[in-house]
């Protein structure tokens, strides 16, 4: 068996749109039927889900089974033995948080890769894990390399400052900006369309894609999502599963509670 392409890697490569979902359930069952949904890519959120290693590798080998849904797994920090055991699990898109520098976005790189004979590897582990199936793909460990693709999150004011820096890491195949902590950075915390923070936006979006790499977002406001995608955005999640399941909920709850609510009296009794 052959080391499988990094189908995903290669979308972010050629600039070509992909939708995806943020995933926060930390359950294979939902992340199941957001596969089946139809999206490109989905997020199985280790920084802010309570998820743990054995949850994490359920909703991959469960997303592994839909191959047109690429699994892109966000640790919870960018530790260099966190993201060994995440790899290890079989995670070929890493996503990390708050990367405010082009010396933290290198020491992921590092990370992120074995040592090669060329000199041109990192410091990950070997190991005869999950993610070469235990030996079953042959040439996993020359493969590995470059098959794996790291993302990494701009969301402050330092790390704007420093992204022209960040994107031209080599090694850095994605750069996500994440609104919400950008927008806290900026002043305006829970207030992610303000216009200032969209003009941040905007302008990280652009210096991104001159720099060759792919610029992500998340948002569930569609008319943003739209947005983001006419500005050049390549991967943007459009919305949340733990959000979707939260607002279908209250608003079926709240549709029948008035629906069945008890008619006024006017003080009568029997």
């Amino acid at each position: 068996m052959q080391t499988p392409s990094n189908l995903f890697k290669q979308a972010l490569k050629d600039k070509r749109p992909q939708i995806g979902l943020w995933l926060g359930l930390a359950n294979a069952y939902t992340a199941e039927i957001c596969a089946l949904a139809g999206f490109d890519w989905l997020v199985i959120d280790g920084e802010h889900a309570p998820n743990d290693l054995q949850s994490i590798q359920s909703q991959l080998q469960t997303i592994a089974a839909y191959p047109t849904s690429h699994a892109v797994a966000r640790v919870p920090v960018g530790d260099t033995a966190l993201i060994k055991q995440y790899l290890d699990l079989g995670a070929q898109n890493i996503l990390v948080p708050m990367v405010d520098t082009a010396e933290q976005a290198a020491q992921l790189v590092q990370a992120m890769r074995y040592p090669q004979d060329d000199g041109q590897g990192g410091v990950r582990g070997m190991a005869g894990a999950r993610a070469s199936r235990w030996g079953h793909y042959t040439d996993y460990f020359k493969r590995a390399n470059e098959e794996v693709c790291l993302i990494v999150q701009v969301e402050s004011l330092q790390a704007l400052k420093n992204l022209d820096a960040i994107v031209a890491t080599p090694g850095v195949d994605g750069v996500f900006i994440g609104p919400a902590d950008l927008s806290a950075s900026m002043g305006h915390v829970g207030n992610a369309a303000h216009p200032d923070v969209q003009a941040a936006i905007a302008d990280a979006i652009a210096r991104i894609l001159k720099a060759g790499k792919a610029p992500g977002i998340l948002t569930p406001d569609r008319q943003l999502a739209a947005q983001y995608l006419e500005w050049g955005a390549v991967f943007v999640a459009v919305g949340l599963d733990t959000q979707i399941l939260m607002r279908q909920t209250a608003d079926l709850a709240a549709h029948f509670k008035q629906v069945v609510a008890p008619a006024a009296t006017s003080g009568q009794t029997y």
